[in-house]
């Protein structure tokens, strides 16, 4: 198995937002599938519906 080398261009790579509603910021292209340049995400969300009290 080839070691893989990180890609270390010069851009910076930010995540785009932590907004509740766009939490995983943008879909990645087919290119940057095709060239692993792409991270699949699990979202994980707590939700009370009826919060107990203390």
């Amino acid at each position: 198995m080839r070691k893989r080398t990180p890609n270390l261009s010069k851009e910076n790579n930010v995540a785009p937002t932590y907004d509740e509603e766009q939490s995983f910021g943008e879909d990645a292209t087919e290119e940057e599938v095709k060239n692993g340049e792409a991270t699949m995400v699990t979202r994980l969300v707590y939700d009370e519906v009826d919060p107990s009290e203390g």
